[in-house]
């Protein structure tokens, strides 16, 4: 009983202890409030807390307002971005234990200013909060007239939400001291708030279409060139191009352990709502991506998307709408080996132009090397050291090496930084792209969740030739999930599409890229009957999904619903199709092997 009664005094001192030494910080408290620009305040608030655990800032619900006048700036390396010096809302660096509560606040940004950038952080969370920018990164303008026989059309502007200039018949938009051309470009459906039906038709050419102001705020297009003038009503959104149209991500987390973002709703974002890179363990708990009530369109770019990331990363509850990219992207990156110097060391380089500066490996990370020719690995070693030259370029030394190094363009990839995926009771929907794309060697579960994309539904790809995305995967379940007119955005376009990258240099056959993915029991509303496309799998089960017909978009069954090319042990078992004038078809290539059919209502094979 002592010993009991001395376990319990000593657990309640340490609470105690615990407690004592979590702060709430009330920001008004140091002059934080609402009205007024507050970014160098709070910087230096941040800067004072720095080297405290356990704090929390509080603040008390209002809109919060940041200029880019007195930010603190860095240079950073952001993966999937274009990288520079970037002004910061919350530079928070090395922090231990730190929660910013916005208690519903709204943090408005007036200009080129990242609103949050975690480095080396641990358990910190982010909660209770909307993140907006008072100007867009993009430009929306409302079609109100159109001539599809000359090939031209009006359009109205809000020239105070989206400032413009024409020079010489070429309209420029003023994106925060940045003349943006049309570059990239897309049309939504004001009803739908989604990307217009096979929309591809509609994308013009900039540096070609001749702009002239007419009376008013409306603007006429022409010089379209094959393009097809857009709907009457509809809205073409144009954003910019490479490399300055990713400049400002609305989080950016990198080097960090164990994050928690709950309660957040991103409405605008220069980039990435989320950019999250070497980061092991995340969890996402309503985390939601949606355009305001003035906007068609939310971020620049992908709702969420991580790189080189382990452990795992937890979404759930939350909602991702309106992106012009995909929902949630989960990968790591192959490197060039440019030379072998012998001794195990070699020079390695950055593959694509947004991933300059990224962290490939450190000492003890277990790495493969592979073929580019085949894109799969033939050995496996570790790290013993890096350094590095450039943003492009470092030199690694390796534990081992072949005893004959092969000929031919290599590659390596961080098998070490490979997390798990969980998405349960997610809804990701009415974006340009996909919906979900996933290669990692971690276990991945994807259940329960609402997907409506414009292409496909879930993309498992890795390539070693354009994004350079690693990660072939080895154990994804996808199930119980509901499909939703998937690839509406015209073409082969499948609720899932699994199947590597390859250049016409690249090849298969000696050996499969992804393994063992479960597609059951999920619910597909489609009007085109798409199911699945594989190739390079080896263990694929599609198996008690029911897939009917929608009416929303033409009808068009040109492909078949489920596409096998080179994939081994293929079980396709009790699916349903109900509702489709034919049955739809199943087709396996002659190097697709070990495939069982059985009681498949509504198919043929």
């Amino acid at each position: 009983m002592k010993k009991i009664l001395l376990y319990i005094v000593s657990v309640s001192m340490t609470l105690s202890v615990s407690i004592a030494q979590a702060r709430v910080i009330n920001v008004a408290d140091h002059g934080i409030v609402p009205g007024k620009d507050i970014t160098f305040t709070l910087n230096r608030l941040i800067d004072e807390i720095k080297d405290e655990a356990d704090v929390t800032l509080f603040f008390p619900k209002g809109q919060y307002d940041f200029y880019p006048k007195n930010a603190v700036e860095k240079y950073r390396d952001i993966a999937n971005h274009d990288n520079g010096l970037k002004r910061m809302g919350f530079p928070l660096y090395n922090n231990k234990g730190l929660t910013i509560d916005g208690n519903d606040s709204l943090f408005m940004f007036h200009g080129r200013v990242v609103p949050f950038t975690l480095e080396s952080t641990e358990n910190v969370t982010l909660k209770n909060f909307k993140i907006d920018f008072i100007r867009s990164f993009h430009a929306e303008l409302t079609i109100v007239e159109r001539d599809v026989k000359k090939k031209t059309f009006v359009a109205t502007i809000d020239s105070k939400k989206y400032p413009y200039i024409i020079k010489n018949n070429q309209i420029f938009f003023d994106r925060f001291e940045q003349l943006d051309p049309i570059g990239s470009n897309i049309v939504f459906d004001p009803k739908t708030k989604s990307p217009v039906f096979n929309t591809r038709k509609y994308s013009i050419n900039g540096l070609n279409t001749k702009v002239t102001k007419l009376s008013g705020n409306r603007l006429k297009f022409e010089n379209l060139g094959k393009s097809t003038p857009p709907p009457i009503d509809n809205v073409l959104v144009v954003y910019g191009v490479h490399p300055t149209s990713r400049l400002v991500p609305g989080i950016h987390i990198t080097n960090s352990k164990n994050v928690k973002l709950q309660d957040i709703t991103v409405l605008d974002a220069g980039g990435m709502a989320l950019i999250v890179e070497r980061t092991e363990n995340i969890h996402l708990n309503r985390f939601n991506v949606t355009s305001g009530d003035d906007r068609m369109v939310a971020t620049r770019a992908d709702a969420t998307h991580f790189v080189g990331c382990k452990g795992t990363i937890l979404m759930e509850n939350s909602l991702l709408e309106h992106m012009l990219d995909d929902g949630i992207n989960v990968h790591g990156a192959y490197v060039n080996v440019d030379s072998y110097l012998g001794d195990k060391q070699f020079i390695a380089s950055i593959s694509h132009f947004q991933q300059m500066g990224l962290v490939f490996g450190e000492a003890g990370d277990k790495i493969a090397i592979l073929s580019r020719e085949t894109v799969l690995p033939f050995f496996e070693t570790s790290i013993t050291q890096v350094k590095k030259i450039n943003e492009k370029r470092f030199l690694i030394t390796l534990a081992d090496v072949p005893a004959t190094m092969p000929k031919g363009p290599l590659s390596m990839e961080n098998l070490t930084w490979n997390p798990d995926l969980v998405m349960r009771n997610n809804t990701i929907r009415e974006n340009r792209a996909r919906s979900v794309l996933v290669t990692t060697k971690g276990k991945v579960l994807i259940e329960n969740n609402y997907f409506n994309s414009q292409m496909h539904g879930i993309l498992i790809e890795g390539d070693n030739k354009k994004w350079y995305e690693s990660g072939a995967v080895q154990d994804v379940t996808i199930r119980n999930n509901t499909f939703v007119n998937s690839g509406f955005g015209g073409g082969a376009a499948y609720p899932l599409y699994a199947s590597p990258m390859l250049t016409p240099q690249q090849r298969i056959g000696e050996g499969f890229y992804h393994k063992n993915i479960n597609f059951t029991g999920n619910t597909l509303e489609s009007f085109n009957g798409l199911i699945a496309f594989s190739r390079s799998v080896d263990g694929l089960n599609i198996s008690k999904n029911t897939i009917n017909k929608s009416t929303d978009y033409p009808n068009n069954l040109e492909y078949p619903a489920i596409d096998l090319h080179y994939s081994n042990e293929v079980t396709i078992n009790k699916n349903k199709a109900n509702g489709f004038n034919e049955a739809l078809k199943i087709n396996k290539s002659a190097d697709t092997s070990k495939v069982s059919v059985e009681t498949n209502k509504g198919f043929m094979f």
